[in-house]
Parts: structure tokens; C-alpha cells; sequence
């Protein structure tokens, strides 16, 4: 049905942002670090998104990369961060949380969900590393998460297809259950068909080359010195044509 489906762009910097709402994009998972999975973005680059631009905006707080078990002092960080996004009118938040048995941190994520109101909250790909993602997803249902960022427990949406699809029919619509991680193009039609998901997460990474004139000569290879990331507004186009056009 035309209009049905959500496309969320996981972004990296002010450019990259603007080519997902170019595209066409729902909304927008504000990162930075996408190569570490998504660290919190800097403040400037949060609040001149939210000037920008009018599309729903969810700022992943994420201190670091690495596991999803924090000290006190990382959690005190991620609060903080919250309250940035909340003052600078963000929709929403995406966070994660475990403990060190692979359980959800309950105790400090309805801490966090607590902070973020009225904002939603979107918990992510921690949950693929928890021990029993079913008895995490009730559990994420009662602390009031909108939803669950899920590759299926599996390094990317398309291995984990078949798992997801028993995640949303258990889930049955208390919560958003959103594939993500290898999500493009030419899967998502079958993602969207064997999980029946309406929520659909991608990066659609790329480089580009950069446009500086001088290229000094020790660095001349250097794909960190002279390319900067890149998405291709067509291709968040296609994402939701294919969508739209599926049955």
C-alpha cells in the first residue's frame, strides 16, 4: 500500500544528511563513527540538523564504540546527551544498553527513557548481542521503547530474515520491529515480504571524492585524506519506490 512503509537513513555529517532528505528519507539516525556502528554526534552538528531541516531526527547517544556495557561515568555521558537532544527538539533518541550477563540494563535504560520524555526512543543493534532478544523485546515493551533496530541476531537483516520475521509476529504491533544493517536495494522487497516489517533501516554508505585542488604527494592514496562520505539521493529514492510499488 502506497505510503505505508517508513525509510530511516542512518547518517554521518551535515552532507550526508542532506542527500537522505533529498532522497526522500522518513527519518534520519543521526550518527558519527558509522565504522564503529554509530557514535553520538557532536552537538553543532545535531542542532544545525534540527534547523535545517523538518524531517524526524533520532541522534543515536552511543559514548563509544566497543560492547554496550557501561560505567557509571559513560552512563552519566549518555544522560547528558539526552538532554541536549531534548533541548534542541530532536524526535527522538536511539539507544542501547546490556548488562554483563547480555540482559537488558532495565534498571539504567527506563533511567534513560525516563530522561528523553516526551522524545521517542528507539532501542538499537545492542539487542542483537543480548542472550534472549524475546524475553529483551517484552522487556523493552514495558519500559515504553517505540522500537527495536534488529539484523535478527545476525551480522546483517538478510541472514537474519527469518528470525525477524518471528520477532514481529510475536511482537504483533505493541512495538516497531525495524530490519536494518545490509538493507538495500535490491533485498528489500524480500525483507519487507517474508518478515512483514514496514520499518526499514539503512546507511547506504559511499565515498566521494574530495574536492580539494592540492593533493599532497605522502597522502595522494589515502582514502581517509581525500574522500569523504557519501550517499546517492537515488538510491533512498529507489528504497521507497520499491516499497511503494511491492504490491
Amino acid at each position: 500500500m502506497k505510503g505505508q512503509y517508513i525509510i530511516e537513513i542512518a547518517t554521518s555529517d551535515f552532507s550526508t544528511t542532506s542527500a537522505a532528505v533529498e532522497g526522500g528519507a522518513d527519518r534520519i539516525e543521526l550518527c558519527a563513527n558509522l565504522a564503529e556502528g554509530g557514535t553520538t554526534p557532536s552537538y553543532g552538528l545535531i542542532r544545525k540538523c534540527r534547523e535545517t531541516f523538518g524531517i524526524s531526527l533520532y541522534p543515536i547517544i552511543r559514548p563509544r564504540g566497543g560492547d554496550f556495557l557501561y560505567s557509571e561515568e559513560e552512563f552519566e555521558i549518555i544522560r547528558q546527551d539526552i538532554n541536549i537532544c531534548r533541548d534542541f527538539g530532536c524526535d527522538g533518541i536511539v539507544i542501547g544498553m546490556l548488562d554483563e550477563d547480555g540482559g537488558i540494563d532495565i534498571h539504567r535504560t527506563s533511567k534513560l527513557i525516563a530522561a528523553a520524555y516526551p522524545l521517542g526512543v528507539t532501542y538499537h543493534r545492542a539487542f542483537d548481542r543480548c542472550r534472549d532478544p524475546f524475553e529483551a523485546m517484552e522487556q523493552l515493551i514495558d519500559l515504553g521503547c517505540e522500537r527495536i533496530l534488529t539484523s535478527g541476531q545476525q551480522p546483517g537483516a538478510p541472514e537474519g530474515v527469518e528470525f525477524i520475521a518471528k520477532l514481529n509476529k510475536e511482537a504483533s504491533q505493541r512495538i516497531i520491529i525495524m530490519p536494518g544493517s545490509g538493507v538495500r536495494a535490491e533485498n528489500i522487497r524480500m525483507l519487507a515480504e517474508k518478515t512483514g516489517c514496514i520499518e526499514f533501516h539503512s546507511s547506504l554508505r559511499g565515498k566521494h571524492p574530495s574536492s580539494m585542488k592540492f593533493i599532497h604527494p605522502a597522502f595522494a592514496t589515502s582514502a581517509e585524506s581525500y574522500s569523504n562520505n557519501y550517499i546517492d539521493p537515488s538510491e533512498v529514492r529507489a528504497l521507497k519506490s520499491i516499497l511503494e510499488n511491492k504490491d
